[in-house]
C-alpha cells in the first residue's frame, strides 16, 4: 500500500496540540511538506521543529485566530500568495465548551458556526483551484462521533458537528470528479486536554470524582480505553494518500467501538 505523501503541502489546522499535532507529525512522516495553522506562535515555533523534514520538505506556519475570520482571510491570502500549491486540507477546530442546548445563546452558536463551518469553507474554496488543477485532492475534517448520536451536554458542539458533516458530504459529490476527496474523521473518547476538561465538568456538574466519571465512561467503550491522538493521525494520513483514492464522502469513526450505529 502507497501511504507517501511525498511531494505534497498539506495545511494543518489546530495543529499545535492534541490531534491537530498528532496528525502533522504523521503527514510529514509520510513526506508531506506542513503548514501549520494555529493561533499561538510560540506553540506553532514549537510544533514545527518537532517535524520531520528531508531535502524535499519544506515546512511553514500560519498565525491566525478562527474566532476572527477575517483576520483568517486576510493571513492566508498573504500564505497563497507565496507560490505553495497545497492539495490536503485538515480541517480541525476546538469544540464548543460543554452545556445544554436550552441554555445555549445564540450567539453561541453563530461563534462556533464561525469558527468550524464559516472557516473550513473559506479555506476549501481558496484551496479548491489548486486541488482542480493538480487532479488531486484531499479535504479530512476533524468532527466529533457526535455526528453519529448527539452526546449529552454538548448542546451546541453537536449542532455545528453535524452541519460540518453535512456540509462535508454536499462537498464531496461536487468535486470528486476532478480528484479531490471530502471524508470526515470521526474520534471517539481521545486522550486529549479538551477529554480531561469535559470530565472533569462532568465530574463537578454529578458530584462525583473525575476518575468515577472516567472508569465510567471506559466501561461503556468496547476496547475499554481511550484512544490515541496517534490513531486518529493513522486513519487521516490514509484517507489523504493515494491508498484512500476511491473513498469520498465517509463519516469514519475512530472510537474502539463506542458508536453504536451501523
Amino acid at each position: 500500500m502507497n501511504l507517501s505523501l511525498k511531494g505534497k503541502r498539506a495545511v494543518v489546522c489546530g495543529s499545535t496540540q492534541g490531534i491537530g499535532k498528532s496528525i502533522a507529525l504523521s503527514l510529514a512522516n509520510h513526506g508531506a511538506s506542513i503548514t501549520l495553522l494555529s493561533r499561538d506562535e510560540i506553540k506553532l515555533k514549537e510544533t514545527i521543529k518537532e517535524l520531520k523534514i528531508t531535502n524535499e520538505q519544506n515546512h511553514n506556519y500560519i498565525v491566525s485566530d478562527f474566532n476572527n475570520l477575517e483576520d483568517l482571510k486576510e493571513k492566508f491570502k498573504i500564505f497563497l500568495n507565496g507560490n505553495v500549491r497545497p492539495t490536503i486540507l485538515i480541517n480541525n477546530t476546538g469544540g464548543p465548551p460543554p452545556g445544554a442546548i436550552t441554555e445555549a445563546e445564540i450567539s453561541d452558536f453563530k461563534n462556533y458556526m464561525s469558527m468550524h463551518l464559516y472557516c473550513s469553507h473559506f479555506l476549501t474554496q481558496s484551496l479548491l483551484s489548486i486541488m482542480k488543477k493538480e487532479k488531486f485532492g484531499r479535504i479530512v475534517n476533524i468532527i466529533s462521533i457526535s455526528v453519529k448520536s448527539p452526546i449529552d451536554n454538548l448542546g451546541v458542539s453537536n449542532t455545528v458537528r453535524w452541519a460540518m458533516a453535512s456540509w462535508a458530504k454536499t462537498l464531496s459529490n461536487e468535486v470528486a470528479e476532478f480528484g479531490v476527496t471530502v471524508n470526515n474523521i470521526l474520534p471517539g473518547f481521545t486522550n486529549t486536554e479538551r477529554l480531561q476538561s469535559l470530565l472533569k465538568n462532568r465530574a463537578l456538574s454529578s458530584n462525583t470524582t473525575t476518575e468515577e466519571v472516567t472508569n465510567n465512561t471506559i466501561s461503556n467503550i468496547p476496547a475499554k480505553r481511550f484512544g490515541k491522538p496517534e490513531e486518529v493521525a493513522d486513519a487521516t494520513t490514509f484517507l489523504c494518500s493515494k491508498a484512500a483514492s476511491y473513498i469520498n464522502g465517509i463519516n469514519l469513526p475512530v472510537d474502539g467501538g463506542f458508536t453504536k450505529t451501523l
